[in-house]
């Protein structure tokens, strides 16, 4: 479907839509990818991070935080054990950590894709080089955030970072054939319903297979302690508008959603996303991951992630998929 930018905003803005945009979300999803639910094993394998972003709770200077790293031989482990549940995709993310060279990178993908499974990285900034390095070495998928396309909210919330880095690194992926994933946080301070339009607009624009949408919940140990907590209605629908614009492509219904809402990973699933990523990581790490306050689960251990969630899909008629989840775009290679 086609939406101008006025058109999107309109739609932001008038929540008398909702039913009935949640609804033809849920259709459009329907309709282009089916009810099949993808799972990707999430390994959050260090939360290590130069970086000083300012709303997340890894960023360099939070000295609070009990920082860990994860060995590549354990990273490994832990995918082995995500594939004897069940899981297609492995999803590996972490702060942007330099303990973690090239080459110890590589070492983790060849194990894991020795393991028969679609690999999802999640590392932050790299070279064209190293980009390439991990697509030769058999990484199939890259999520790079964009958070924001306004240069001057992007700036504020990323000290010492460029936009058009982040743009450069997106454009990289797609040139060496990954898998490209993207998103955006909703309710950043100060950013305004237009930008969202603008967010949504560049997911179109840059041919996105995968966007993750949740909404900004601040950690105690940032700048935006204070500030106010992302309104979980808008996110969904931003989420909504990016599936009927984008109506091929993977959305997860993202963990921040049902830190926020209770049932709001279910209520995203009704309203476009398709994929939903459990920690596969044990409890020792979950708490630590702490990337925004309060998140779910983080008590539990992965067989109890996976059973729950399973149970949650098939109590809304839906059913948990056997493949590698691809991106319509990549499906003639699976």
């Amino acid at each position: 479907m086609q939406f101008t930018r006025d058109e999107i905003i309109e739609i932001l803005n008038d929540d008398s839509k909702n039913d009935w945009l949640f609804t033809l979300a849920d259709k459009v999803r329907h309709d282009y990818v089916g009810d099949e639910v993808h799972l990707r094993g999430l390994i959050e394998f260090s939360n290590v991070c130069k970086r000083q972003c300012k709303y997340c709770g890894l960023r360099s200077e939070n000295k609070v935080i009990d920082r860990y790293r994860i060995e590549p031989s354990d990273i490994i482990k832990y995918a082995e054990n995500a594939v004897k549940m069940g899981y297609k995709t492995i999803v590996l993310q972490s702060g942007e950590d330099e303990y973690y060279s090239v080459d110890k990178i590589c070492e983790i993908i060849k194990g894991i894709k020795a393991l028969d499974v679609a690999l999802t990285l999640s590392i932050g900034e790299k070279s064209y080089d190293e980009y390439k390095a991990f697509k030769d070495t058999g990484a199939d998928r890259y999520l790079i955030r964009i958070e924001t396309t306004d240069r001057n909210l992007y700036k504020a919330m990323h000290p010492n970072m460029d936009i058009d880095n982040r743009f450069r690194c997106l454009e990289d992926i797609k040139t060496l054939g990954y898998e490209v994933g993207t998103g955006s946080l909703v309710g950043l301070p100060n950013q305004t319903i237009e930008a969202l339009a603008d967010d949504i607009l560049f997911f179109k624009k840059l041919g996105a297979d995968m966007v993750g949408i949740g909404p900004f919940i601040p950690h105690p140990q940032t700048p935006l302690a204070d500030a106010d907590t992302g309104n979980f209605e808008i996110a969904l629908k931003v989420m909504a508008l990016t599936r009927l614009i984008l109506p091929e492509i993977n959305i997860p219904a993202t963990t921040a959603m049902e830190t926020l809402n209770a049932n709001g990973r279910i209520i995203a699933l009704k309203s476009g996303a398709n994929v939903v990523m459990p920690n596969v990581t044990t409890t020792e790490y979950r708490a630590k991951y702490e990337i925004y306050p309060n998140k779910i689960c983080i008590n539990e251990n992965p067989e109890q992630c996976r059973n729950c969630i399973g149970a949650k899909i098939k109590s809304i008629g839906r059913t948990i998929s056997q493949n590698y989840g691809k991106s319509r775009h990549f499906r003639s290679k699976q």
